[in-house]
């Protein structure tokens, strides 16, 4: 068979399969946002032709990772396959997403097929630009380079932070957008914890260098942070962005910008390096006519409709809504879009709001967690009626016991517990 007869035949078996407008609803994306969603649009219509399209076949409860960097849970206990937690009734497309045709209501795939759709729900997550630090990608999960924020890597974060008795130890965040914000000073403070308990923390040196100008976009969280930033002596600089690892030599390079805007590029050697990569959208959403500026899926903030294309809604760390880029927030989303997809397949008015909600359980001791809850422009949004802002042994039980039940139980089953969105 030649060349040419092989380019034939894939052509035709693509056509073969494409779906046409076979799907009231496509949702683009298999993580949080995505199963939640189609669980909960089942939930209401249990009628609906959903199709979700996802490549892995393995779906990740992500904010545990924090927690396996730090000894205090089971990376096991993360992972489950994508088929388990796919809901009945919907149709997994084991494929990757490469384009939108927005105006004629389809979807490419990397495989050459198209699916069509009434209505598109876009929630693809959020890329890890490992790729934009040079030398990164050699130097993972050896030579002291590590991360939580990749499920290999975070059993290596723990390995390090327990053979580690002195030396260099330091933490990088990226420019914002950044999914869970917290997780990289989150990734410190357990470090730190379990150094001071070994009684080796005050041989160590401690840096958190951070690209943003303050350590916690919420105000009223900063000084409880700052008070263990002080407990485990650790040194804060801001607008710092790791730019090269050198593994070899442990060595990171950072570009530091001074109070007149001035950069300069500084080398520090290091025996522990735990990186926060930098955090884009996905290629094939921020080059189409569906992102805003930035990449992301352009949204009005409150329905999360698309602003351009009434049967588009978009959630979770895709969509260009202002918010936390957390499993918390996309929770709340889930609701919102669903209520509001249905309206507008019934034209009726989008009455359902989101308030920007989203929660990050910082993780400042082993035992001890401040919940940080919080909507659109730093307003405090708290679940219980407790003081937000102090450490507290019944968050660290939340975070480690009762928030992953209610995650493979309730939110990826379609039920929306606490969960109910305002009125607009």
């Amino acid at each position: 068979m030649t060349r040419q007869d092989e380019t034939d035949e894939q052509q035709s078996v693509a056509a073969a399969c494409n779906w046409g407008d076979a799907f009231d609803v496509v949702v683009i994306g298999g993580g949080s946002a995505g199963i939640g969603v189609t669980a909960s649009l089942l939930k209401r219509r249990s009628t609906l032709r959903i199709a979700i399209v996802e490549p892995s076949s393995k779906h990740y409860y992500q904010p545990a990772w924090t927690l396996v960097g730090g000894g205090a849970y089971d990376i096991a206990e993360t992972m489950r396959p994508m088929v388990d937690v796919i809901p009945r009734h919907a149709e997994w497309i084991q494929a990757a997403a490469s384009g939108f045709d927005p105006e004629h209501n389809k979807v490419q795939l990397a495989d050459g097929r198209i699916i069509g759709y009434q209505q598109l729900i876009v929630c693809p997550g959020i890329h890890l630009a490992w790729e934009k630090i040079e030398g990164l990608e050699e130097t993972l999960g050896k030579n002291g380079v590590t991360s939580n924020y990749r499920y290999d890597l975070a059993p290596y974060t723990w390995s390090l932070v327990q053979d580690l008795k002195a030396g260099k130890a330091i933490f990088t965040q990226p420019p914002m957008p950044i999914k869970c914000a917290g997780a990289p000073q989150k990734a410190m403070y357990l470090a730190c914890d379990h150094w001071r308990h070994a009684r080796c923390l005050d041989k160590m040196d401690v840096e958190f260098n951070t690209a943003a100008a303050v350590l916690f976009g919420v105000a009223d969280f900063v000084p409880p942070l700052m008070e263990y930033v002080k407990r485990y002596n650790a040194k804060l600089l801001f607008h710092s962005n790791l730019v090269k690892v050198d593994g070899i030599h442990k060595t990171a390079y950072f570009e530091m910008k001074d109070s007149n805007g001035n950069v300069t590029l500084e080398a520090k050697p290091f025996d522990m390096l735990h990186v926060t990569p930098p955090q884009t959208a996905p290629d094939f959403l921020r080059n189409s006519s569906l992102a805003d500026a930035s990449g992301f899926c352009k949204v009005n903030e409150k329905t999360l409709q698309h602003t351009d294309y009434p049967n588009i809604f978009s959630l979770g760390d895709a969509c260009s809504s202002p918010n936390a880029k957390t499993a918390a927030a996309a929770r709340k989303q889930i609701v919102v879009v669903a209520e509001n997809l249905l309206a507008a397949k019934e034209d009726r008015e989008l009455t359902a709001a989101y308030d920007g909600y989203g929660a990050c359980p910082l993780t400042v001791e082993n035992g001890k967690i401040i919940l940080a809850e919080f909507g659109f422009g730093g307003k405090l949004l708290p679940t219980f009626p407790l003081d937000p802002t102090i450490p507290r042994k019944l968050n660290w039980f939340l975070k480690t016991t009762i928030f992953p039940w209610i995650y493979w139980n309730v939110m990826l089953k379609g039920k929306e517990w606490l969960a109910r969105p305002g009125k607009s």
